[in-house]
């Protein structure tokens, strides 16, 4: 053992890049909701990037540590302390053995992330170490954390050390009100032209369904649409469709009303129609949003996706290069 868990927090989980491949079977790519914070704070304890960390929703755990470690905690503004001293977030600090690392209240964001040297030892499942709880894959016996499990390290190295920090223009967070980037959907036709506009107008609110399967907005106006001849098997809700696939990141509105953002634990598929997918740029910013932050919806084109892609992986690779 290497760590005890005196208290898991509200839903603490073990998480990694994900397992992409399997998503055509039913089973999500799951792994962090902030893949950003989760890559960063690995860096900052000298792991790999894609080493298996702790993802705390909302309130951080208590964590008893029976060996030294490296400890970094990204993303949600959480502020850790060891033994009740607090500690600063975007940055690599020692916990010693018989220690303990717990967390102030959440100043802001919605989820953290807890890398420590050497990573997370739980068992890989198709090839990725990230809970599924929804299907009991993967993570520790593919559940959240609770009181008194135990975890181990993959490796008992103290990492890159301490005092390692992340500057704050790097530091990556949703704006108030947040702004989601996204590419209207195959089923944009179905809409009329009022509606479109009004849905990338609007504010909406986070509403309190959300979470690692998807995130839910309201008080935007309803979407209404165009006249057309329902396809065989589609119902007569004009949300329906027969059957199709969904991509990551995309914007079911079920009835017209509420839109769902689809996150790392969603379904693959089903009988909604999609007004527009979330670009992959912004889907980590989904997830630091609590209930009830306001959000806009950004229309862009592919090729304004593609550069914020590539804007994402610059400012990865100037963390890279200010820790090296």
């Amino acid at each position: 053992m290497a760590i005890k868990v005196n208290s898991p927090g509200l839903a603490t989980t073990v998480q990694d890049l994900g397992r992409p491949g399997y998503y055509h079977l039913g089973i999500p790519i799951s792994g962090g909701m902030d893949r950003y914070a989760l890559r960063v704070a690995n860096m900052l304890v000298g792991n790999d990037e894609g080493a298996a960390v702790l993802e705390a929703v909302f309130m951080g755990p208590e964590l008893e540590f029976t060996t030294d470690a490296t400890v970094a905690v990204t993303g949600g503004d959480l502020p850790p302390k060891v033994d009740g001293d607090v500690r600063d977030s975007w940055s690599s600090f020692e916990v010693k053995a018989g220690q303990v690392l717990s967390f102030d209240y959440l100043k802001s964001g919605a989820r953290a992330y807890i890398a420590i040297s050497g990573g997370i030892d739980v068992p890989v499942v198709l090839g990725s170490r990230s809970t599924y709880a929804l299907g009991a894959l993967g993570g520790h016996e593919g559940r959240p954390l609770i009181k008194d499990d135990e975890l181990e390290l993959l490796s008992k190295s103290l990492g890159a050390g301490s005092g390692r920090s992340v500057a704050l223009e790097l530091r990556r967070l949703p704006g108030d009100p947040a702004e989601l980037r996204a590419l209207p959907g195959l089923y944009w036709h179905w809409i009329t032209e009022k509606s479109g506009a009004n849905f990338f107008s609007d504010i909406w609110k986070v509403a309190s369904e959300a979470d690692r399967i998807g995130y839910r907005f309201k008080g935007g106006q309803n979407i209404q649409f165009n006249e057309r001849k329902r396809p065989f098997g589609a119902g007569s809700d004009p949300s329906n469709i027969v059957d199709g696939c969904y991509p990551y990141g995309s914007i079911q509105v079920p009835g017209g009303t509420e839109p769902i953002v689809l996150h790392r634990d969603a379904v693959s598929g089903g009988g909604y129609f999609m007004v527009g997918t979330v670009i992959s740029a912004d889907m980590d910013l989904i997830g630091q949003l609590q209930p009830h932050s306001e959000t806009r919806f950004v229309k862009v084109d592919m090729e304004e996706a593609l550069a914020a892609r590539q804007n994402r992986r610059d400012m990865l690779n100037k963390i890279r290069e200010s820790l090296r």
